[in-house]
């Protein structure tokens, strides 16, 4: 039996157009995921209260709705889930520079 590349069955090596009908929605179960994952964390009581901002959807990143909105909420979560690893970071603001703010946190991750 020859195994070359593209090889049905090896995660990782195959071509986007042979993945399946099922790749369009890993996004969504990803989002789930992370959803649940934030919620062992405690992020609504930890994290969102303290901005004033509403729980995540389970969907919220996986569809492209309000860029700006998402773009910030990311920022947010990046630096709680920093600040809980014991780093400190200071949380962005909505007016920061969006390329300073994505720097900052590459930044800080690289470091780890």
């Amino acid at each position: 039996e020859a195994g070359g590349p593209g090889r049905r069955g090896e995660r990782g090596e195959e071509a986007p157009a042979e993945r399946g009908p099922g790749a369009a929605f890993h996004m969504f179960v990803l989002m789930e995921d992370l959803l649940d994952k934030l919620k062992l964390l405690r992020y609504e009581e930890e994290a969102l209260r303290r901005h004033n901002m509403r729980p995540l959807s389970r969907h919220y990143f996986a569809l492209p709705t309000n860029p700006g909105e998402q773009f910030f909420m990311f920022c947010t979560l990046a630096a709680w889930l920093i600040t809980k690893a014991g780093r400190p970071f200071e949380q962005p603001q909505e007016s920061d520079d969006p390329n300073a703010v994505i720097s900052n946190v590459l930044s800080e991750l690289r470091s780890f």
